[in-house]
């Protein structure tokens, strides 16, 4: 089992940046990988990022040059550095973790943290 914490989503004028972290109950280097995932109102939840166990990243075309997944290893974090923000990004932005080889996807998620990109 693991626990995921988020945080650092707010309110922010189009534009604007946020920074949201992630904090796992167990190391983040026993991860195979870990994403930030977003559902919008009447939306499904989509892939924003993800970056594996080797540092290695990808991303959603629609977040490309504005958002950034990155790791503090030693603070055992995950942060998404968004920059540009519009308000189609608002959403509950979702932390996941991939753990089981044989499953495919995330297998554990936090609660989320709302994000609002007012226009």
């Amino acid at each position: 089992q693991v626990q995921l914490v988020e945080s650092g989503g707010g309110l922010v004028q189009a534009g604007g940046s946020l920074r949201l972290s992630c904090v796992p109950s167990r190391s983040i280097l026993s991860m195979l990988a870990m994403g930030w995932y977003r559902q919008a109102p009447g939306e499904q939840r989509e892939l924003v990022a993800v970056i594996s166990s080797v540092g290695s990243t990808s991303y959603a075309d629609s977040v490309k040059g504005r958002f950034t997944i990155f790791r503090d290893i030693a603070k055992n974090t995950v942060f998404l550095q968004m920059n540009s923000l519009k308000p189609e990004d608002t959403a509950v932005y979702y932390c996941g973790a991939d753990v089981y080889r044989n499953n495919p996807g995330m297998d554990y998620w936090g609660k989320g943290t709302l994000v609002t990109a007012s226009s």
